[in-house]
């Protein structure tokens, strides 16, 4: 397996050298949304102790990421009134890994409406801004 490469994008997220739509942080994670969403509220659950993905994780880090994946999936499924809620992660390119850090998609679900496809452009910064805002109010009533 290839070793963890701190200049990914999350790293440098967690770093605070890159700014992202905060919606969520704990000890454990931070929870960003994607700036190339699926779904408006496609949000992204990042530990913040470095793994390249679930193989080489820390099943203490996978625990309190799990949590943390829960408590979002509920609050993005409130704040957007989704049917449901996808979570995914991957590991390894083969699979579909992209930005090579542990972290979980969690992208609500409408019925009838089809899903868009992932890196396909950017949305704008304003959309981002009122999903996050809509994620943290949808927290803070849980």
């Amino acid at each position: 397996m290839t070793s963890y490469d701190p200049s990914n994008i999350f790293a440098k997220i967690l770093r605070g050298e890159i700014p992202s739509h905060k919606v969520y942080e704990d000890e454990h994670v931070v929870a960003i949304l994607d700036i190339m969403p699926q779904q408006p509220g496609h949000t992204l659950v990042v530990p913040k102790l470095a793994s390249r993905n679930l193989l080489d994780a820390d099943p203490a880090v996978l625990g309190a990421a799990i949590v943390a994946v829960q408590r979002l999936a509920r609050a993005v499924k409130a704040a957007f009134a989704a049917d449901g809620v996808i979570i995914n992660q991957f590991n390894e390119s083969a699979a579909g890994q992209t930005v090579f850090h542990l972290h979980f998609h969690v992208i609500p679900r409408h019925d009838d409406i089809p899903m868009k496809h992932h890196a396909r452009g950017f949305a704008p910064a304003e959309d981002l801004a009122a999903a996050a805002a809509k994620i943290r109010a949808a927290l803070a009533a849980t």
